[in-house]
């Protein structure tokens, strides 16, 4: 059982017979009232978002979840395909809604935690940071800071982020997969 007060960002509860997971939870206190805690929170089944206040006497139970390593493959016309990591022939598919849009960040053949509830996958945790490949980088040009010092990256899966005047086609960056923004420059012509 979790109080209110810790039923806090990336926890999984069971709400309403329902594995959630929390996006943002807030802590505050309206005038002369006892604390509540605001919490925004996504279904794992159906990827809907809600917004929850718990109260100082609520209690909710933290949602059951096993955890298998799983392989990610590729992703087609909107279709994210996964495999066992032992056994390749045993291939199956899951929702943009249950893996996010941080699949974007990940290299074919990456290894990621499957969540299981009751037996069914929900969702996928995958690493906060990742390292890739920066595979198109137009030049930067002395001067041009009007942008506020950035350009457009693209990295070798195909995903495009900003990122400093510096970064070169060639480059390897750390990506923070939760916001989608560059963290550094960790390899490359420096």
């Amino acid at each position: 059982m979790l109080e209110y007060n810790e039923i806090t960002v990336h926890k999984y509860i069971t709400y309403e017979n329902q594995p959630y997971e929390i996006l943002d939870a807030h802590v505050f206190r309206k005038q002369q009232r006892k604390p509540v805690n605001a919490v925004k929170m996504r279904n794992m089944i159906t990827g809907n978002m809600k917004e929850v206040s718990f109260h100082v006497t609520d209690k909710v139970n933290e949602a059951e979840l096993s955890k298998r390593d799983i392989k990610y493959l590729y992703t087609n016309r909107g279709e994210i395909w996964f495999c066992e990591v032992n056994d390749p022939s045993k291939r199956f598919q899951l929702t943009t809604e249950m893996v996010g849009d941080r699949i974007r960040f990940m290299k074919p053949n990456s290894l990621l935690n499957a969540l299981i509830y009751e037996e069914n996958i929900i969702g996928v945790e995958m690493p906060v940071k990742v390292e890739l490949k920066v595979t198109d980088a137009p030049p930067a040009v002395k001067g041009d800071t009007a942008k506020g010092g950035s350009k457009q990256i693209t990295l070798e899966t195909g995903a495009t982020i900003n990122g400093p005047l510096f970064i070169n086609p060639g480059d390897i960056i750390r990506i923070n997969t939760e916001t989608g923004e560059y963290t550094e420059r960790v390899g490359g012509k420096f």
